[in-house]
């Protein structure tokens, strides 16, 4: 009984293997499509004169917060009212559009309240007092300046794209999104 089972399984016939050549091509073409996506998935190279523009565009923006939290900070000492500086962001706004854009619809928002801001300021009752909603206002603009910031300096860490932006970019044959 034994003896004729495994009889029977080594006198397999050509025939019993006719599939064989059908599934080695699917398996090469899985195979060359994974190899595929993983060279395309590899890290982009950054190009130094974006990296280098976009480092300028972030210290000036920053620098430019910086003077603006100052100001804040004089009003909230003096209750003069003031005016937010906006020449920089105007000056580099496209650069960390290209390069940063998930920071650059935050920054553009905050720059967008400015002249809200600035009416707030102005806008006093007696002994230079402010009603709550104006205070309100001026401090969340004050805290929305910080963390816009915060999401600048951030973005100068961001590594190369790689995984799938990669993959996409390099078939969009475009700059990678960071």
């Amino acid at each position: 009984m034994y003896k004729s089972a495994t009889d029977d399984a080594y006198s397999g016939t050509c025939d019993d293997f006719q599939h064989m050549p059908f599934i080695g091509l699917i398996v090469a073409i899985v195979a060359a499509g994974a190899a595929a996506t993983l060279w395309l998935a590899r890290p982009l190279p950054i190009d130094a004169t974006r990296r280098q523009a976009l480092t300028e565009a972030v210290a000036a923006v920053d620098r430019e917060l910086a003077a603006n939290l100052e100001l804040m900070t004089m009003f909230d000492q003096t209750r003069q009212a003031i005016v937010l500086e906006n020449g920089e962001f105007a000056r580099y706004r496209e650069t960390i559009e290209r390069e940063a854009p998930h920071v650059a619809e935050v920054v553009t928002m905050l720059y967008a309240r400015i002249p809200d801001t600035e009416a707030a300021m102005e806008r006093r009752g007696p002994a230079n007092s402010l009603r709550d909603e104006d205070r309100q206002l001026i401090e969340g603009w004050e805290g929305d300046a910080r963390e816009a910031q915060r999401n600048l300096r951030r973005s100068l860490d961001a590594g190369p794209a790689a995984g799938w932006p990669a993959v996409t970019a390099r078939l969009r044959s475009r700059s990678p999104r960071r």
